[in-house]
């Protein structure tokens, strides 16, 4: 199962309207879709997680929560499935955030939005990352969530939990729309492998591998994924 949870603001109590919640799942539906067409065979299912309100909203992260209800609705209606929790911004944040229930097998955070360290109450939590396949995704040229927090993030995590890599697309922004092929490629790699136990490709495999810094700044090839649809 796989769990999209869409971008979403740092402060609002407003119910997202149909067109808001377009635009918030913009940056999670073709990972959607790709995955869905990827894992078809398999039995892999695809669900998208419709916020209660728009905003994180501090200490009551009601994204976070809202995606660990998602989760406890997984296992209530399909049982002991593994579950791998695919965000893009603020939805990124709600997937780590929510890694730690038992059911959650991976991670998939692209252009996660994180709050700076200086303004942020609590450093952001890392220990429930352990035991779950994690990889970040970020463009180097995002204005929107700064790359550096992604990275300091991953830096924190991969001291407790070896199984966490990050790969950064150059000059591309925060939709990751200029290497979008590249970018499906890589997440269908990696949740594929991670829900399925499969092997992932060598970059991949490379990264999880590699000491920081290599494996969490580890550059998204030009063509990433084009030798495996041949």
């Amino acid at each position: 199962m796989v769990l999209l949870l869409p971008d979403g603001e740092p402060k609002s109590e407003r119910r997202g309207s149909v067109l808001t919640s377009g635009r918030s799942f913009a940056g999670v539906l073709p990972v959607g879709r790709a995955l869905a067409r990827a894992g078809r065979e398999d039995g892999l299912l695809v669900h998208s997680v419709h916020y209660r309100v728009r905003g994180w909203n501090g200490e009551d992260a009601h994204l976070a929560a809202d995606a660990t209800w998602a989760v406890e609705e997984v296992v209530r209606r399909y049982g002991d499935v593994p579950v791998c929790l695919a965000g893009h911004g603020m939805g990124g944040r709600a997937a780590l955030h929510a890694a730690g229930h038992p059911a959650v097998n991976s991670v998939l955070a692209l252009a996660p939005w994180l709050p700076e360290d200086h303004t942020a109450a609590t450093p952001e939590p890392v220990r429930q990352l352990a035991g779950r396949q994690v990889l970040m995704v970020h463009g180097t040229s995002d204005t929107r969530t700064d790359p550096e927090l992604s990275y300091r993030l991953a830096a924190r995590a991969k001291k407790s939990n070896r199984d966490t890599c990050r790969f950064e697309v150059h000059t591309d922004g925060h939709a990751l729309r200029q290497y979008q092929d590249e970018v499906l490629a890589l997440a269908t790699d990696f949740v594929l492998g991670s829900l399925f136990t499969r092997s992932y490709a060598r970059p991949v495999a490379d990264a999880l591998a590699a000491p920081p810094p290599l494996g969490l700044r580890m550059p998204l090839a030009a063509g990433f994924g084009r030798s495996m649809r041949h």
